[in-house]
């Protein structure tokens, strides 16, 4: 019975990472045909997918945390654009919560090698000096994820290779990253 099991187990992740590339690849691609190069241009994008637009910007959104090219506020704008400020935070809030979770996985998963090419050489070096002289990594990384304008992406990858377990990760990314994300929609609400 353990045998089958440990075979689906590695069957699902075998199917996630693939799942993962695919909608890399799709990304990669709206990036460079120029999808995301303004607002007007993104929210455009996502329209174009009818009712699966909210499906599409939740996966964008996780994919910009993953493969931080595009800044997450964008997708915000875009969303209050299309769905409104509640619509526009559930997206968000869905697809960076996700996206954050993935980053940390990942990291914890392929460790230093993958991390160091997810995330510049410079700012990771500032992480591990910055985290070496901080006595609470998890009060910190909590107050980075609720606050606005935080190296958040870099830090849920760089978290993965800490000794945090992912119970503790993904409790604070749940509970510390819908209000900056509301913030956003309730800000943006107002200009759109």
């Amino acid at each position: 019975m353990e045998h089958c099991a440990d075979r689906l187990k590695k069957w699902l992740g075998t199917a996630l990472v693939f799942l993962l590339l695919i909608l890399i690849l799709f990304c990669l691609h709206g990036y460079a045909t120029g999808r995301f190069s303004s607002t007007a241009q993104f929210q455009a994008y996502i329209k174009s997918f009818g009712i699966f637009a909210p499906l599409v910007l939740i996966t964008i959104q996780a994919i910009q945390v993953i493969i931080p090219v595009l800044p997450g506020w964008l997708g915000c704008i875009v969303g209050v654009g299309m769905f409104g400020a509640a619509g526009s935070f559930w997206c968000n809030y869905i697809g960076i919560s996700a996206g954050s979770i993935i980053a940390f996985l990942l990291a914890k998963h392929f460790g230093v090698e993958l991390v160091q090419k997810m995330v510049p050489m410079e700012k990771y070096q500032k992480l591990v000096d910055w985290v070496n002289t901080k006595k609470s990594y998890t009060l910190i990384l909590f107050l980075a994820i609720l606050l606005p304008l935080a190296p958040d992406d870099f830090l849920c990858w760089f978290s993965g290779l800490t000794g945090m377990n992912t119970r503790k990760f993904v409790w604070i990314i749940l509970l510390g990253k819908p209000w900056c994300i509301l913030a956003y929609s309730l800000v943006f609400s107002h200009f759109i």
